[in-house]
């Protein structure tokens, strides 16, 4: 059969509305086996890596992942926890949150999942469970507030690709940035400033975001420029003045060039500059991760220090900070307008009806 169908499906069923909540993706555990496994889906996509793909194939294959597994898993076994990996338990702690926010705006009207765009739980795992549910319309929610093709792009591709197998299509709302959206910036302001309220502020604030390569830029990629205006909202919201704050790409890969500056770089020249004291925030991270606590919260900490900067303080991602969770909530409110009612909204709506009926 070339189109799954629903065999659990009722003509009697209640239909429910979905909420995919989706981040970048994390091993299942930090050893060499797992990490070769974890890296040949990711840089297999070709919205990650957007080199011809024979070429990229024998690069892959026959050196970087005969290389790289074995010191990334040295990398994760560094933020490795009890729950596993912090992408993978801040998620669903995340997901988890907004389960409990919905349900008491929405009762059981809503089913809140998450999944990971490589690794496990997959896109398609998911999709197939909440179908199962019942679930006839879907919002998804990709964790990243800066839209990239590398990241959001990909993310649809999954859906996509999921749904190109299926017989029966939900509708789909699909949430593409949120790098602007009022509450947002407000959580991070506000994580910066409780931040400077135990610890005081520093010399300069470093708004750190994942690199891409510049070609995708000049390609007509967006996430330069959001990136760029997230740092601009954010400074106008703590009352910095362009002096006080620096936006950079961190995490590069390969020999071409990057979005420039380059997070390590500029935290090794900054001393000589007089900047003795740096704090740094990830407004691209919506959880932490390999990327916020060890390569900035320790690599680039450790280049900072001994280029002669005296003070160094990596701020959290956002996580599941009460604020932070409140945004998108909103978010997802504002994507579910039309297809869900407020519980309340309905037992009033049942009971005018009842009403009615009882005049009658």
């Amino acid at each position: 059969m070339k189109y799954q169908g629903s065999p659990t499906f009722t003509h009697s069923q209640i239909d429910k509305v979905g909420v995919l909540v989706t981040n970048l993706g994390t091993p299942d555990a930090p050893k060499k086996t797992e990490l070769k496994r974890y890296l040949k889906e990711f840089l297999s996509d070709p919205r990650v890596v957007e080199v011809p793909r024979l070429l990229w194939w024998m690069i892959l294959n026959l050196v970087i992942l005969n290389i790289r597994p074995k010191r990334s898993a040295k990398a994760y076994e560094t933020v490795w926890t009890e729950r596993g990996s912090p992408l993978l338990y801040h998620t669903q702690d995340q997901a988890n949150a907004l389960r409990d926010k919905l349900k008491q705006q929405y009762g059981d009207n809503v089913v809140v999942e998450f999944a990971m765009r490589y690794g496990s739980p997959s896109v398609d795992s998911v999709v197939d469970k909440m179908l199962h549910q019942g679930v006839r319309k879907l919002v998804v929610l990709p964790l990243y507030p800066q839209y990239c093709a590398s990241t959001t792009g990909s993310t649809f591709d999954a859906i996509a690709q999921s749904f190109s197998k299926r017989r029966w299509i939900p509708e789909l709302r699909f949430v593409t940035h949120y790098h602007d959206n009022a509450d947002y910036i407000k959580a991070v302001a506000d994580k910066i400033k409780a931040h400077w309220d135990k610890h005081g502020k520093a010399d300069k604030l470093i708004f750190s975001y994942h690199g891409i390569p510049k070609r995708y830029l000049l390609n007509g990629d967006p996430y330069h420029c959001e990136c760029h205006k997230t740092s601009r909202l954010i400074a106008e919201a703590l009352g910095l003045n362009d002096k006080e704050h620096f936006t950079s790409f961190q995490s590069r890969f390969g020999r071409e060039e990057w979005l420039k500056p380059y997070t390590d770089e500029s935290l090794k020249a900054f001393p000589e500059k007089g900047v003795k004291s740096v704090q740094v925030v990830c407004p691209g991270f919506a959880a932490d991760c390999l990327e916020t606590i060890e390569e900035i919260g320790e690599e680039n900490r450790d280049y900072f220090l001994e280029a002669g900067g005296d003070r160094y303080e990596y701020i959290a991602a956002l996580n599941t900070d009460e604020t932070h969770i409140q945004a998108l909530t909103k978010l997802l409110e504002s994507q579910l307008q039309g297809w869900v009612m407020p519980t309340e909204s309905t037992e009033l709506r049942n009971a005018l009806a009842r009403a009615k009926g009882a005049e009658k």
